[in-house]
C-alpha cells in the first residue's frame, strides 16, 4: 500500500519532510510514527496505519511534498489494502480528519512535538485500569496513547511523571511507557532500557530554488566564552515572518490610556461565582477580546488585508491572541467569529486555546485565518509595546499591564483625584491602507468600550 501525505487543515497544501523515523525494511507497529513533517505553522508526524514493514521511502528529507502525494510504500504482509479514516483505530482524543480522497490515517500536529495517537494497546502484564493521567503535568505533555497505556496498567500521575522520556523535549513515548511496564516492580527503573534519542535538527525550508541561498558560515565564538545557539525551526519561521512584515507594511503605532476600574472591580467581585456557574476561570482576556470585536464591527477598515492595490474587507471577525509557548516561541491561536460570543463563551474558548497552545496541541486551522491580532504584553509586566503586524492583517493591538494610578475623575460635584486601574493600549497598523484617523479612532473606541463596561452586568 502507499502511505500518502495527510491533509492537515483547510489552509495547508504542502509540508516539508523533516526526518525519517523508520528505516527501509524496518518493522513498525500500528500508530507508531514513521516520518516527521513540518508546515509553515506546525510540526507533525505521520503514523503507520497498522503493523507492517516500511518497504520504500518515496521522498527524501528536505523535500516539499503536496497533500495527498505518496511518501512511502508499506507492506502489511498480505495483499495491498486501502486504509480509510473509518478503518483507523478510534483515538481517545480528537484528531484531524483526512481528505476523503486521500487514504491516510489522521494525525494530530503540534507545534514542536507530536503526540502519538492510538486506541489503548494490549500489553504483556495483566492490566488494572485506574484513573487516566492528565494531558499535562510538570511541564510535560502526555499523548493519548501513553495516557491510555498508563490508565490500563494502573500507573498513577506521580509514577508516570517519574518515567524517563526519550522523545523530543523529554517526552514519554510509547516505547518508554512499555519499557517501564516491563521493568515495573523489578526493583529498578526503566531508565537505560530505552536508548536516548537526540532531538532531530530540522532543515530550514528554502524559499527559492535549491542552491539559490547558500548557507551562511557557522558562527563561532572568538574568545571561546560565548554560547552559540542554533535557532530551532519555529524560531526561524518567526524571524522570517517578522522581517517580512516590517518590509511589507509601514508601521505606525497609536497609544491610548484606558480606565478599566469597572472591569477590575466586577471581575474581583464575581470571578468565584463565574467559575462555579460556568466551570471557567475568568481572566481579563475575554473582556479585551469582547471590546476589540465590538470596535472591529464599527471600523471594518481595520478588519482587513491588502491584496496588491486592493483592500480586502473581511466579513468575519476572527481575532488571534498571541501566546508564548514553554519553549519561548510565539504562536497565535484564532478565535473565529469572536463577535458572536458572550463573555462566558469567550472565556471558554480563550482558556481552551491557551491551554492547548502551551501543550503544543493546536491544529493548523486553529492558528490560521485570523483577521486581527491581540497581544497581551502586560503578562510580562510591560506598560505598553509596539507590536509587529501579523501578515496579511493590517493591525495588531498590544495590551499593557493594568496598574493602579492616581487619575482625574470627573463628577457632577467637580473633578477629583482618585486611585484608578489604568492600562495602555498600543495599536500598530499598516499605514498603506490605515491612516492616523482610522487607526487612532479604532484604538480609542476599544478603550471607550472597556471604560463603558456595565458594573451591574449579570454573571452569566
Amino acid at each position: 500500500m502507499e502511505i500518502l501525505l495527510p491533509k492537515m487543515g483547510e489552509s495547508v497544501a504542502e509540508a516539508t519532510i523533516i526526518r525519517w523515523v523508520v528505516e527501509e525494511g524496518q518493522t513498525v507497529s500500528a500508530d507508531e510514527p514513521i516520518i516527521e513533517i513540518a508546515t509553515d505553522k506546525v510540526d507533525s508526524e505521520v503514523p503507520a496505519p497498522e503493523d507492517g514493514v516500511l518497504v520504500k521511502r518515496l521522498v527524501s528529507e528536505g523535500d516539499v511534498v503536496q497533500v495527498g502525494q505518496p511518501i512511502a510504500e508499506f507492506s502489511t504482509g498480505g495483499e495491498a489494502v486501502v486504509v480509510s479514516a473509518e478503518g483507523a483505530a478510534d483515538a481517545p482524543e480528537p484528531t484531524l480528519a483526512p481528505s476523503e480522497a486521500v487514504p491516510v490515517v489522521p494525525t494530530v500536529p503540534t507545534e514542536e512535538v507530536i503526540a502519538e495517537v492510538s486506541a489503548p494497546l494490549a500489553v504483556s502484564q495483566p492490566a488494572v485500569s485506574g484513573e487516566k493521567p492528565s494531558r499535562e503535568s510538570g511541564g510535560r505533555f502526555y499523548s493519548p496513547l501513553v495516557r491510555s497505556i498508563a490508565q490500563k496498567e494502573g500507573i498513577g500521575q506521580a509514577e508516570l511523571d517519574a518515567v524517563p522520556g526519550s522523545g523530543k523535549g523529554g517526552r514519554v513515548t510509547k516505547r518508554d511507557i512499555l519499557a517501564f511496564v516491563e521493568t515495573r516492580g523489578q526493583g529498578h527503573a526503566a531508565q537505560g532500557s530505552v536508548p536516548s534519542v537526540a532531538p532531530p535538527q530540522p532543515k530550514a525550508v528554502a524559499s527559492g530554488p535549491a542552491g539559490a541561498r547558500p548557507s551562511p558560515p557557522a558562527a563561532a565564538s572568538m574568545d571561546g566564552e560565548d554560547e552559540i545557539v542554533e535557532m530551532d525551526r519555529m524560531r526561524k519561521l518567526i524571524a522570517d515572518h517578522m522581517v517580512r512584515s516590517v518590509q511589507t507594511s509601514p508601521h505606525v503605532t497609536s497609544f491610548v490610556e484606558a480606565d478599566v476600574t469597572r472591569i477590575v472591580d466586577w471581575r474581583n467581585k464575581n470571578k468565584t461565582d463565574f467559575q462555579s456557574q460556568t466551570g471557567q476561570k475568568l481572566t481579563f482576556t475575554p473582556f479585551f477580546i469582547e471590546a476589540v470585536a465590538k470596535a472591529l464591527r464599527e471600523f471594518p477598515g481595520v478588519n482587513a488585508s491588502v491584496d496588491g492595490d486592493r483592500i480586502v474587507l473581511k466579513k468575519g471577525i476572527h481575532i488571534g491572541m498571541a501566546a508564548a509557548t514553554p519553549e519561548g516561541n510565539l504562536i497565535v491561536p484564532v478565535i473565529r467569529n469572536a463577535d458572536r460570543y458572550n463573555l462566558n463563551g469567550l472565556a471558554t474558548i480563550v482558556n481552551d486555546l491557551a491551554a492547548r497552545a502551551r501543550q503544543g496541541a493546536l491544529k493548523p486551522d486553529e492558528i490560521s485565518g485570523g483577521t486581527y491580532t491581540v497581544s497581551n504584553v502586560g503578562t510580562f509586566g510591560n506598560v505598553f509595546g509596539t507590536p509587529i503586524i501579523n501578515q496579511p492583517q493590517v493591525g495588531i493591538l498590544a495590551l499593557g499591564a493594568i496598574r493602579k494610578k492616581p487619575a482625574v475623575v470627573e463628577s457632577p460635584e467637580g473633578d477629583m483625584i482618585a486611585v484608578r486601574h489604568m492600562m495602555f493600549l498600543s495599536h500598530s497598523y499598516d499605514h498603506r491602507v490605515v491612516d492616523g484617523q482610522l487607526g487612532g479612532s479604532f484604538v480609542r473606541r476599544v478603550a471607550d468600550h472597556l471604560e463603558a463596561f456595565d458594573s451591574n452586568r449579570p454573571v452569566v
